[in-house]
């Protein structure tokens, strides 16, 4: 039956984290507590175990991969691109890609979307995806999902990744993946924020990072965004650091991103306003109150001004430590959050 291979948001919650994946389990955590994100479904790990059992009979993919040496780097790199390449150009079984493209049409007229990897497990068993968090922005039309579903099904057997489960002696026949289709937001900004100061470790604020565009400028380091903390009790701005902004991604009309320059009179203008501030810090407030920890949050204002959220998951800076350190007051506020990231204090 289709339902095995997609479920909506609305449907979802972290107890389902085996077959959604931790950013899937996240976001339907997030909308059935009413917290505001763009609607969306994700393509279940069924729907990959039954896809690659297709291609493991014609192939003998989890034979080839399990008798792999990790050390013979060589032959690591041309089984894994060859085992790639197979996954992105072999056609998906005809009732998972009607069950896909009947719940993309559900979203609107070739709505764009976000085409995100989500990892299987939140603890050990997500080892099986060191450094794999593929996502692909502003798809547009089925041709588009449908590619971009399978690049992120296909990195799974990036060489790295295949390695790092070698080593561990990870079984291919457990591993699984699925992937997040989420509605793109048509972002005036974006940024991301934490429910604790990530330098310091200090539960009483909230620090926020926001630029122009979409996030992805922010994730990938191409620009540095404005910063600012929050005191949970009061609501109070204590501190705030706007950057020039010199780059925006903003969505390409043919599907994708685009790299812009920001206009001058935008490069150094505070990217939301204070009342935005605050309506953040208070929904941040209310997501780590749902999970009862602190809490790492991507968020986006679209064009009209409402606030969306994207993404939230476990704080992990502070979170390994054995105990969580105890802030010191600080002369300086923005030592909470800019005393490592190089950040120039305006």
């Amino acid at each position: 039956m289709s339902e095995e291979f997609i479920l909506p948001f609305s449907d979802i919650s972290l107890d389902d984290r085996p077959r959604v994946g931790g950013k899937g389990g996240s976001l339907g955590e997030l909308t059935n507590a009413l917290i505001p994100v763009p609607a969306g479904f994700v393509v279940t790990t069924d729907a990959f175990k039954a896809f690659l059992d297709v291609l493991d009979d014609a192939h003998g993919i989890r034979n080839r991969i399990a008798g792999l040496d990790p050390e013979d780097v060589a032959t690591l790199n041309q089984v894994t691109a060859e085992i790639r390449g197979l996954v992105q150009k072999s056609p998906t079984p005809d009732n998972i890609e009607s069950a896909i493209t009947k719940a993309y049409a559900g979203l609107g007229d070739s709505i764009p979307v976000a085409v995100r990897s989500s990892a299987t497990s939140e603890d050990s068993e997500e080892a099986s995806f060191a450094g794999l968090q593929d996502t692909y922005l502003w798809q547009k039309g089925e041709a588009q999902l449908m590619d971009s579903l399978k690049l992120c099904w296909a990195s799974l057997y990036n060489p790295e990744s295949v390695a790092y489960r070698l080593k561990l002696d990870l079984p291919e026949d457990q591993l699984a993946m699925a992937v997040v289709i989420q509605t793109m937001v048509n972002s005036k900004c974006s940024g991301v924020m934490f429910t604790r100061s990530p330098t310091t470790g200090d539960k009483s604020v909230i620090a926020i990072e926001g630029s122009w565009g979409l996030g992805s400028s922010i994730v990938s380091g191409e620009v540095t965004p404005d910063k600012f903390v929050i005191n949970k009790i009061t609501g109070e701005i204590s501190a705030r650091d706007i950057a020039s902004k010199d780059i925006e991604h903003l969505p390409d009309e043919n599907g994708g991103i685009i790299e812009m320059p920001v206009d001058e009179d935008r490069k150094t203008k505070q990217c939301m306003g204070d009342d935005d501030l605050k309506e953040l810090a208070s929904i941040a407030r209310r997501i780590e109150k749902h999970y009862g920890i602190p809490q790492d949050i991507e968020w986006s204002i679209d064009q009209d001004g409402k606030i969306l959220l994207l993404q939230s998951r476990p704080e992990t800076v502070w979170a390994t430590k054995e105990k969580a350190p105890v802030a010191k007051p600080t002369a300086k506020p923005f030592d909470h959050i800019f005393n490592v990231m190089g950040g120039q204090k305006k």
